[in-house]
């Protein structure tokens, strides 16, 4: 098990723009399973975007309870409905905020052995991968935050 370090609200690189990966080998499968074991380690987390972890390109993981899933490439195709959920986020820890999201997503990526999948996520799946897809393009929960929740 190899633990990445989160970055944290301070650094620069979860405001930068990530980079699409060219081909799924075996470095992007083990960024992918270092991912999945930094997320797991943490206890509380759905999901973890490469960039919350230094690395500029478009991957990430999410385990809502289901089982993992590993999206390279992700982009959102189409999006319906609108939501308001509270969320939170691993490298900005102790923040809570109410923000609108879509009920319901439809995405396309590629998975860990670079097949192409599509992911339909509906009303805290939606949320997820939104608040994930978001990380890639540098754009944080907080930015989109209508209130902030107290614990």
């Amino acid at each position: 098990m190899a633990l990445r370090n989160i970055r944290t609200l301070d650094d620069e690189v979860l405001r930068k723009k990530c980079r699409p990966v060219d081909e799924v080998n075996d470095k992007v499968r083990e960024l992918l399973k270092d991912m999945a074991d930094t997320m797991y380690n943490t206890g509380n987390g759905a999901g973890l975007a490469a960039p919350q972890v230094g690395i500029l390109k478009r991957i990430v993981v999410i385990d809502m309870g289901d089982g993992l899933i590993n999206l390279v490439n992700p982009e959102i195709v189409e999006q319906k409905g609108s939501q308001e959920v509270i969320e939170g986020c691993l490298s900005i820890l102790g923040k809570w905020g109410k923000v609108i999201r879509p009920t319901e997503v439809k995405v396309k990526a590629l998975n860990e052995k670079g097949e192409e999948v599509i992911i339909t996520g509906k009303k805290d799946m939606a949320k997820c991968l939104c608040h994930e897809i978001d990380h890639l393009d540098g754009i944080l929960f907080t930015d989109k935050v209508t209130e902030y929740i107290e614990d």
